[in-house]
């Protein structure tokens, strides 16, 4: 996510690098949270290669020293990714186990999920900042997954899942071209009253509110979804095609939105 430097998560919005789900061989539902992961700063390390290849990561004294501040720090830098947001992921979860050392890793996952926040911005622009290219979003679960990481909720929930949590996965009908979660609450998450769609996902994000959708079994179709049903990405995805390909561009280290 993008927070926009401020303390406020009204303006934080998604970033134009962040995949979205589902995956590609078995459609499972991702990503399960999205945490800030756009221009954080963080130590250096001696003699760091990121910071040798992308000067550009480094961060000038003067921004957090008032003396005498020249030249760039030796200490900081700042990155931009999902690599970014994963430690601040690992970091509540630590909190999480620190507070309660009997969790377990899916009931960590569960409540992290289920205390994410569900109000997002519905929609949202991330531009590239190094090619300038804009990529339109829709808070969606292929998008956002659960919610926006929110540690003090997480920390004053006490919740427990009773079964594995894992993703759910995502089904595909043919005839009325919609997407759906196959889901059976009996082999996890646990009681479907505590851990259902909408107390997991919510209804902003998963159910007819944010979408067109005569039934909130239903997430949406085609076009919502992908936008051009024929777009290659989707051939990839669904064997729509045989021909279908998608072309993949790594990014550069200190690649991130404006």
């Amino acid at each position: 996510m993008k927070t926009n430097g401020t303390p406020y998560i009204s303006d934080d919005t998604i970033a134009s690098y962040s995949s979205k789900g589902p995956t590609l061989i078995d459609h499972i539902v991702k990503p399960d949270l999205v945490a800030p992961g756009n221009q954080v700063i963080s130590l250096l390390a001696p003699n760091c290669t990121l910071a040798q290849m992308y000067p550009k990561t480094l961060l000038s004294n003067s921004l957090f020293e008032t003396i005498g501040a020249s030249g760039k720090s030796g200490d900081y830098f700042v990155l931009s990714g999902t690599s970014m947001a994963t430690p601040v992921v690992s970091g509540a979860a630590a909190l999480l186990i620190q507070q309660h050392p009997s969790l377990t890793p899916d009931q960590v996952k569960a409540r992290l999920m289920k205390t994410a926040t569900k109000n997002l911005n519905l929609y949202s622009v991330g531009t590239d900042a190094q090619n300038f290219q804009q990529y339109n979003s829709q808070s969606d679960i292929f998008t956002v997954g659960a919610g926006y990481l929110n540690i003090p909720s997480a920390l004053t929930n006490n919740d427990l899942s009773t079964l594995p949590s894992l993703s759910p996965t995502v089904v595909r009908n043919p005839v009325t071209k919609k997407f759906g979660i196959m889901r059976n609450f009996t082999v996890l998450w646990g009681d479907s009253t505590l851990w259902g769609d909408a107390a997991v996902f919510g209804n902003v994000v998963f159910s007819r509110l944010a979408v067109t959708a005569t039934d909130e079994s239903v997430l949406w179709g085609d076009s919502i979804m992908w936008g051009d049903s024929t777009a290659s990405g989707f051939s990839v995805l669904w064997g729509e095609t045989a021909t279908g390909t998608a072309g993949l561009t790594a990014l550069s280290a200190d690649d991130d939105d404006l």
